[in-house]
């Protein structure tokens, strides 16, 4: 693959929730097209003013910011009026799948299977959201990813602190029905949708500190799905990804139950890239080095 992409910005930093992780994503995505030729520079939005990529003449710019600020719409459209190519979704499914709840209202729409859900605010009955949705409950901030905030619910008794908790992150905060079964995600790079990964974590808990810090979350990939129906769920995967707009590379997250129902969760426009990270894990099943994933989303730099 050609490395000819002229002057590249690795955006990474930033001043989201997620800033640590992002630095991690950053430094590795900036390493690899280092070492594979690539005119790249690190760039952090949170300590330099976004018009000096402009100014400083860069070609196209990787995105490896995540969070607020970086994967829901606002860089891209900054980078949009600049007229700089960016990896990843543009503007509108940026901001769309950054949006849990219309996310889902979208899917919905669209016929593709996702947790039922409630969006709870400091008015809500929080014995007929649990009546309604039934125990366990996950609530979660609407606009965070990384688990940021969010908490398993086992009792009505718990769902207003479990509110409050995620309320400290965002205005919007949604309770999803809790599936069971097996915790699956499946990165897509342009028009292909990678080996699904089956994560599984000690009791269930693939939260913020078993991503990202400790090595007791297993990651299966090959998945071990009969092949036909990963196939089908690879297709699911990339429905889901383009009734919100999404392009270039992505990653969703879903559940498929015992009884093989699967049930989207969400979609991750801008995924991590570090040492603990989904997408490179996928990659290296596809036959993709990290350095030649790196190069493969840079290519699908554009604008629009």
């Amino acid at each position: 693959m050609s490395t000819d992409f002229g002057k590249v910005a690795v955006l990474f930093g930033g001043s989201s929730a997620e800033r640590e992780v992002s630095l991690m994503s950053g430094a590795a995505v900036l390493s690899a097209l280092q070492r594979a030729g690539v005119d790249a520079h690190a760039f952090d939005p949170a300590e330099r003013d976004l018009h000096a990529l402009k100014d400083e003449g860069y070609a196209r710019a990787f995105i490896a910011l995540h969070g607020r600020g970086g994967e829901d719409g606002t860089v891209q459209g900054a980078l949009e009026l600049m007229g700089i190519p960016y990896t990843g979704s543009g503007v509108m499914a940026s901001a769309l799948s950054m949006d849990k709840w219309r996310t889902k209202m979208v899917w919905l729409a669209a016929g593709l299977p996702t947790p039922r859900y409630a969006i709870l605010d400091e008015h809500s009955d929080w014995d007929a959201v649990a009546a309604d949705l039934g125990l366990p409950i996950f609530v979660k901030p609407v606009h965070e990813g990384s688990s940021m905030g969010a908490t398993k619910v086992t009792d009505a008794g718990q769902l207003k602190a479990a509110w409050e908790l995620a309320a400290r992150f965002d205005d919007l905060v949604i309770a999803e029905e809790f599936v069971t079964g097996a915790e699956l995600t499946a990165p897509f790079l342009g028009e292909r949708v990678l080996p699904l990964v089956r994560i599984v974590a000690p009791e269930g808990n693939y939260d913020y500190q078993h991503k990202y810090f400790t090595d007791d979350t297993r990651y299966d990939c090959p998945s071990g799905l009969p092949a036909e129906q990963e196939r089908e769920l690879q297709a699911l995967v990339m429905k889901s990804a383009k009734v919100l707009g999404c392009r270039g590379w992505g990653r969703a997250d879903l559940i498929l139950t015992d009884d093989g129902r699967p049930y989207l969760l969400e979609m991750n426009t801008a995924p991590g890239m570090t040492g603990h990270s989904l997408v490179p894990m996928s990659a290296r099943v596809a036959g993709l080095s990290f350095e030649e994933l790196c190069l493969a989303i840079l290519a699908e730099a554009r604008l629009g």
